[in-house]
């Protein structure tokens, strides 16, 4: 898979888990008295069997786990063009001399070492970025799986409590 592609499958995950997390999954549910049972039980026993879920599951769908942060970003020069520069400059200085120009070697070496260490960074922070999002994605999946276990849980306490839950 791209690195193109990957970054778009992530922020896709990432955009449905965060407008999945923002809904009430007790209000997803569709609960109806089997029992005749008034408005007041029914928002008891709602109570209780949440609570219940919650325990059961150790996932409360009114407090979703807090994301995880960004990866820190670098805001000034951190040498690795410098030392980039340096090493092309020394591995340019012995193929000059070989060639009878070291002085012009070590130069042109400096340049495409530098290129390379700049290049480096660059390549580093792109798969911070990638990291990050693979790690959103993976802890909003985490997120539905609990929602999903906390959703039967509460469920089977309403049934059996004379209720049709759907």
């Amino acid at each position: 898979m791209t690195s193109r592609r990957a970054a778009a499958v992530s922020v896709a995950v990432l955009a449905a888990g965060l407008w999945a997390s923002g809904t009430s999954a007790q209000s997803s549910l569709y609960i109806y008295p089997k029992g005749g049972q008034s408005k007041e039980l029914m928002s008891k026993d709602k109570g209780e069997c949440n609570q219940w879920a919650i325990e059961q599951t150790g996932f409360d769908p009114a407090r979703p786990d807090a994301p995880i942060a960004p990866p820190p970003q670098q805001t000034g020069p951190d040498g690795s063009a410098v030392r980039g520069a340096a090493k092309g400059a020394a591995l340019g200085a012995i193929g000059g001399a070989i060639a009878g120009d070291a002085g012009k070697g070590a130069a042109v070496g400096a340049g495409v070492g530098g290129a390379a260490g700049v290049l480096g960074k660059r390549g580093q922070e792109r798969q911070n970025q990638q990291q990050y999002q693979q790690a959103q994605a993976n802890q909003q999946a985490q997120r539905q799986a609990h929602q999903g276990e906390w959703s039967r849980a509460y469920t089977v306490c309403l049934e059996g409590r004379n209720y049709t839950v759907k």
